[in-house]
Parts: C-alpha cells; structure tokens; sequence
C-alpha cells in the first residue's frame, strides 16, 4: 500500500469530518477505526447543533460552534449530493425553560448576534402547546437552533468520504505511535505498521493513550451519556426543549430522544434502569403528555470530556507530523466542520478559520 499524505486514526464525526476536508484539497487519506466507522460517541449523540447553554462555554469553544453552525446547512446540502443521504438538518427551534438563565442568555446573545426571545405563557405555549403549563410560563426561545440526525450524518459522512477517496480500514486498532528522529512516520496495527507522512489522532474518549505514549499529558476522560427513545408521533412534537441540562429532541419521523446523563464510570458504556427513570421522568416534567408514549430504546456513548470544553485541535509540541483532534466532550458533532476545517488550515499551512492558539497543546 502506498504511504498516504496523511493517516487519520478514529472513525467518529471528528475523524470523517477531517478525513473528507483532508481529501478534498488534494492529499491522499487513509482513516484507521479499532471498530466500525461511526459507531461510538458520535453515533449516540443527541445531534443538537449548539452547545447546551452555551452562554456557560468559553469564547474558544463559542467561536467554533458559530462558525459550525453557520455553515452546517451548507454542509448537511453537499453531503446529501455527494452521498444520497439525507443528513436531516431540521430549524426546529429551542426553547430553554430555565428562569435563572434570562439574563446571561440575553447579554450573550446581543453580543454575539445570536436571534433569541424572551417569551412569555401565551407565547410559549403558541409555540409549543405541550409544554406543561403548571410549570413552565417563560422560556428563552432560539429560533435559529437547529439539529440533525447523527447515524444518517455518520452514514453520509462515511459514504461521501469513500467516493472521494479516502480510504477507510475498519477493524483496525491503533496499537502505538511509530517516530523516527522526533518524527512521526506512522502507527503501530495488528496487521504491521502503517506508514504515513502526518497522523491525525482523533479518537475521541481514547485520545489520551497516545497523547501520554508521545508524553504529552491531556486531560480527556471518558465522560458517560445514556439518551432515551420514545415513540411519538409525526409532527407532535416540534421544538427542541431543555430544562436543567435534560433536553428533549423531536425527529422528523415522531421519535422523540430524552437525555442525558453525565456519568464519570471509566470505559462502561453499559446503560442503567436508574438512568432510564431519571430521564422519563425530567422528560414528563416538561412534556407530561410524553406518559402516552413509551421509551423505544435506550443507549449509551462515551464522551471525549475536558474540564475546560475546549478541544486540542493543532500540531503536537514535540513530534513533527503529529496532529490531534479531540476533546470535543458534548459539542463535537455541532464543532465537527470548525474542526476538521482548522485543522486542515494547520496541516497545509493555510490562513487559519479562527486562532488556533487557544486549542493548541
């Protein structure tokens, strides 16, 4: 096989996301995955396209999900051309109905041009009529907060990669890094060694193993997060809702996703009847008409998590042709394209999208 320009380990929305902006300005790529491409974090993910109050992040973290969410239409557009795939980028709208954040949200959002309203009963249940009434008669609106459905993004991601030509090995597990002279020359498989001029480490939750074997010490933990399906009906429900970090999530189709839980459990990806119940019943506070329904499915990804939420997007400080990508924690499918577009910026040597310095090692 011929050396690529570049070998991409991780097969998440990160990885694919990089893999693809790689490709398309001309390098050759190949994306290694221990598994199945986009089967871990990425799959499970809510696919909320902000960050969950995201006057509470950091302007790092701000500056690329804007920039994301700006262009994320676009994106989910040429994705479904290149791949046949519907992404399902949906405006449906958020309504956080949390009184105490009326006044960060407001000053965040006249400073960052971000559309939101103050909204009062009648407004609100205009909007949403199944929001419970008894306990909710305000609620911040987000008009412009949008979602898409992750599995159909991961699947056109995957697809729109391969016709380009990156090439995708799954069931390939990165043993160790390979460096030569303080520079990296590939990695390390159970089938030999894979040769390339740069890798990019984007392996979400798994990251740290090769940031410490390169002695660089990240902190990226694995951060559990169980979501709950329900089965609705078409067109029931259709605003997004949040209240006390539990969100709820209509889908085109009726299916209604519920979470999600924080949990600090190491590499457990098992799902718990306490989650479950904790989730039904935050989900029947604010919509008690969701006792009707039942839950579908329950699961459970592994978050990549940072304390800060700031991802370490840039070159390693030591080894030459190291690259990383990851620590997205709860906002890597909404800052994927800002991602993997920086950088791509860093890896060519082209005028950076924002400063990379706040993400850098």
């Amino acid at each position: 096989m011929m050396k690529p320009d570049c070998l991409v380990a991780g097969g998440g929305i990160i990885g694919l996301m990089t893999a693809r902006e790689l490709r398309k300005e001309g390098l050759s790529v190949t994306l290694v995955e221990r598994r199945q491409v986009g089967q871990e974090a990425s799959w499970a993910s809510s696919g909320i396209l902000s960050p969950m109050y995201p006057w509470r992040h950091p302007p790092a973290v701000t500056v690329l999900t804007r920039w994301a969410e700006l262009r994320y239409e676009q994106v989910a557009g040429l994705l479904q051309e290149e791949s046949g795939i519907d992404p399902e980028w949906r405006l449906s709208g958020m309504l956080i109905l949390d009184r105490e954040e009326k006044e960060p949200a407001l000053q965040w959002a006249a400073q960052h041009g971000v559309a939101m309203q103050w909204l009062q009963s009648d407004e609100l249940h205009e909007i949403e009529p199944h929001v419970n009434r008894r306990e909710f008669e305000t609620a911040l609106w987000m008009p412009r907060a949008a979602q898409i459905r992750p599995p159909r993004l991961l699947r056109a991601l995957q697809v729109s990669a391969r016709r380009i030509g990156v090439k995708v090995l799954e069931d390939t597990p990165v043993l160790s890094l390979i460096s030569r002279n303080g520079k990296i020359t590939g990695v390390e498989t159970p089938s030999g060694p894979l040769e390339a001029e740069c890798v990019v480490i984007a392996t979400g939750a798994w990251s740290r193993t090769f940031l410490d074997e390169s002695q660089v010490n990240v902190d990226i933990r694995p951060v559990r997060g169980q979501i709950v399906l329900f089965q609705g009906a078409p067109g029931w429900l259709t605003r997004m809702l949040m209240h006390r970090d539990q969100y709820l999530v209509p889908r085109a189709d009726g299916h209604i996703l519920a979470g999600s839980t924080v949990e600090h459990v190491g590499f457990d990806k098992q799902t718990t009847a306490a989650a479950a119940e904790t989730l039904r019943q935050a989900s029947r506070r604010m919509v008690p008409a969701l006792d009707r329904y039942p839950i579908e499915k329950q699961w459970a990804g592994l978050r990549p998590g940072r304390e800060n939420n700031i991802p370490v997007i840039g070159r390693h400080p030591t080894l030459e042709g190291l690259y990383i990508n990851a620590g997205h924690f709860r906002c890597g499918v909404v800052m994927a394209p800002a991602s993997a577009r920086l950088l791509a910026d860093l890896i060519l040597g082209r005028t950076p999208i924002v400063d990379p310095r706040p993400y850098a090692l």
